[in-house]
């Protein structure tokens, strides 16, 4: 049994030198992780630009409704 969790984390560690990772190994610090931050800041903006034009859009249909529906 510890032979072959030994040697699963052995091949684990061949694989992920084997991988491309997104930043330099050579870099050090936050600037290692400017492209991560870069993508994260990208996701943040969009959400926040769809849940604005969702919100305008559900509050146009909502105020419309209201208009064809309210009773006098």
């Amino acid at each position: 049994m510890l032979t072959k969790t030994k040697n699963f984390f052995g091949e684990v560690k061949v694989e992920l030198q084997k991988a491309s990772w997104p930043w330099d190994p050579k870099e050090k610090g936050f600037r290692r992780y400017k492209e991560l931050t870069d993508s994260t800041l990208v996701v943040i903006i969009a959400m926040l630009l769809l849940g604005g034009y969702v919100s305008l859009f559900d509050f146009i249909l909502m105020t419309v409704v209201h208009h064809f529906t309210r009773l006098h």
